[in-house]
């Protein structure tokens, strides 16, 4: 069974940070790129970042840009986002996705690949 979980979510204050983990399992994800999705209630999902391969390419939603980071550890098969400066309107569930084309999950917000997702919420 291919598997992404997602961890690290919670209730947090405005201002404060929380880094959210998503472990691979089942296969491998060599090549793929990795990001970060999250869904407010009443809201489509939306794209929060993405990283490539080797890391060397990384794009984030102007929304998060400056208070977001997106990491990822190849040999531990997982990715992360370090969320800072939280914000109230940063409250939804976050989804970790993957694809081997960095193209479809950036652009097109699309990916084979997609975690359970993961509770933020930030309070005022």
């Amino acid at each position: 069974q291919v598997q992404l979980v997602e961890s690290g979510g919670g209730l947090v204050q405005a201002g404060g940070s929380l880094r959210l983990s998503c472990a691979a399992s089942g296969r491998t994800f060599s090549g793929y790129t990795m990001g970060w999705f999250r869904q407010a209630p009443g809201q489509e999902r939306e794209f929060v970042a993405a990283i490539s391969w080797g890391g060397s390419r990384t794009n984030y939603a102007d929304s998060v840009k400056d208070r977001f980071t997106i990491a990822r550890n190849n040999a531990e098969n997982s990715v992360y986002l370090q969320m800072n400066s939280l914000k109230p309107e940063d409250t939804a569930v976050y989804y970790c996705a993957a694809s081997t084309s960095y193209n479809d999950l950036y652009y097109r917000n699309a990916a084979p690949y997609w975690g359970q997702g993961t509770q933020v919420t930030v309070s005022s």
